[in-house]
């Protein structure tokens, strides 16, 4: 079915969703570019830089902070559970994602393989347009078929492990029980992973119940794959400054 660019949306839940989509893009174009690479707070990066030892309730706390507070990594669970009604389904994709996400985040420090986190972080912006235009049904009528959603899930989630592997390498970890803070961080990382699932579900269940739902899924796709632009322009224009400087 051939999709109609809907009005405004007048439920409270879609003007909720709308707000914050918006509020989201807002951000991104106010926010300076170099803050847009898998940004670490600087009370953070100053901890991990001079820890040493074996520590995984603080590094499993930064994890789940790193997760509930990466707007990147939220857009694309987003667009990946839109549609997505059965537990077991999103369980599936979701379970994809934390693999692609935990081998390449621990593979990628302990092999030192470093790629510039702007770059990384475009191509976690195209994973976010890439969902949407999927949500929207326009590789069937632009190419005639479907991807695979669930491989390119895994893709994707490779890509966003590698994105946090490349910035934690700048801030050099002591290698004294690096092994067992990167699991610990990671583990952190899959508990904000379900914290922010979670919320995502609760509102996307109240919003599906909404009889306009369906009548502003559209928009609110669009709106999510102007989100992924944005963030790839930031993060490409974030790749050129540092190139000239």
């Amino acid at each position: 079915m051939k999709p109609l660019i809907p009005g405004l949306p007048k439920s409270s839940s879609a003007r909720l969703l709308f707000s914050l989509c918006l509020s989201g893009i807002l951000l991104l174009l106010l926010a300076p570019a170099e803050a847009l690479a898998h940004g670490v707070a600087s009370g953070d990066k100053g901890y991990i830089q001079n820890v040493s030892g074996v520590l995984p309730i603080p590094f499993m706390y930064l994890g789940a902070k790193h997760m509930v507070t990466g707007y990147d990594h939220l857009l694309f669970l987003l667009g990946v559970i839109f549609f997505l009604y059965r537990l077991k389904d999103i369980g599936v994709y979701v379970t994809l994602f934390a693999v692609g996400h935990s081998l390449t985040l621990i593979l990628g420090v302990l092999t030192e393989i470093s790629v510039s986190a702007y770059l990384i972080d475009a191509i976690i912006g195209l994973s976010v347009v890439y969902k949407a235009l999927d949500n929207l049904g326009a590789f069937r009528r632009w190419f005639g078929f479907q991807p695979d959603t669930r491989a390119a899930t895994l893709i994707f989630g490779l890509f966003h492990g590698f994105g946090l592997a490349t910035k934690i390498l700048e801030f050099e970890l002591s290698p004294t029980g690096l092994i067992q803070n990167l699991i610990a961080f990671n583990v952190g990382v899959e508990i904000g992973q379900l914290l922010s699932l979670s919320a995502i579900l609760i509102a996307m269940t109240y919003w599906r119940r909404r009889p306009g739902f369906l009548r502003h899924a559209y928009a609110s796709n669009v709106v999510l794959m102007t989100a992924g632009f944005v963030l790839m322009g930031y993060q490409l224009a974030g790749y050129f400054l540092t190139q000239n400087a």
